[in-house]
């Protein structure tokens, strides 16, 4: 079985080992610094501040660049103090979308325009419908290497372990484009917000960098801060 996934590993051109990214990439030149860490009481109040203006504005752009999509927007505050620092898209059993902060995530902001940044990041991520096109490209992937799998004659469990080998090459394989999508919209949603996305962008200097991995589900910091940056630029925003 080993023999054969190896085999579609190569005819696949992917390789799902673990292995260390390349060198980060210098980051480009960042405004000055915007001081120390919320208080997690400021920021949780600074979360509710962001969130009520972010919603509105990303409610009338979804609706805007959207035909059928539940633009009803949640955004909620996980207070399980388990839970690591996160913050993502999804959507509940009505497929109303929702945006999660997790209570550890809190810690970690220093103004409130990092948060509606954050924020309209992942509002973007629902409106470009990345959670869909996601599952599509999981889809795809699956069908090809079980396809190929079953093609070289491979037993039912290697099909099977093909399918899910190929549902993560297929996940992977946009992942970053839709991150980069998501930041750009995101700087557009975060200004029409009545926040700074210049100073929103300071939160990725802080990120570790996931660098240019491959198969990596994040794109290199410094190409999310050239992308928010340009976008900027080319929008006329502050």
């Amino acid at each position: 079985m080993r023999k054969v996934l190896m085999m579609l590993m190569v005819m696949a051109g992917c390789d799902v080992a673990v292995e260390p990214g390349p060198a980060p990439q210098p980051l480009p030149a960042r405004a000055q610094s915007s001081g120390p860490t919320l208080s997690t009481s400021a920021a949780i109040s600074a979360f509710s501040a962001a969130s009520r203006q972010v919603e509105p504005v990303a409610e009338s752009l979804c609706a805007q660049r959207t035909r059928g999509m539940n633009c009803d927007f949640q955004i909620r505050l996980d207070r399980d103090p388990k839970l690591p620092p996160n913050a993502y898209q999804s959507l509940d059993k009505q497929g109303r979308p929702t945006i999660t902060f997790t209570h550890a995530m809190m810690s970690s902001f220093r103004n409130t325009d990092e948060i509606a940044f954050v924020m309209s990041h992942e509002a973007a991520h629902h409106i470009r419908g990345h959670l869909q096109r996601g599952a599509r490209d999981a889809t795809v992937g699956a069908l090809v290497l079980a396809g190929v799998a079953a093609a070289a004659g491979a037993s039912t469990s290697t099909i099977l372990d093909a399918q899910q080998l190929g549902a993560v090459v297929g996940s992977r394989s946009y992942s970053k484009n839709y991150e980069l999508e998501a930041d750009e919209l995101g700087t557009i949603i975060t200004a029409r917000s009545g926040y700074s996305p210049r100073k929103g962008v300071e939160y990725f200097y802080r990120l570790p960098d996931p660098g240019d991995r491959f198969l990596g589900s994040h794109p290199p910091n410094s190409d999310r801060i050239t992308v928010v940056q340009r976008t900027i630029q080319a929008n006329g925003l502050n």
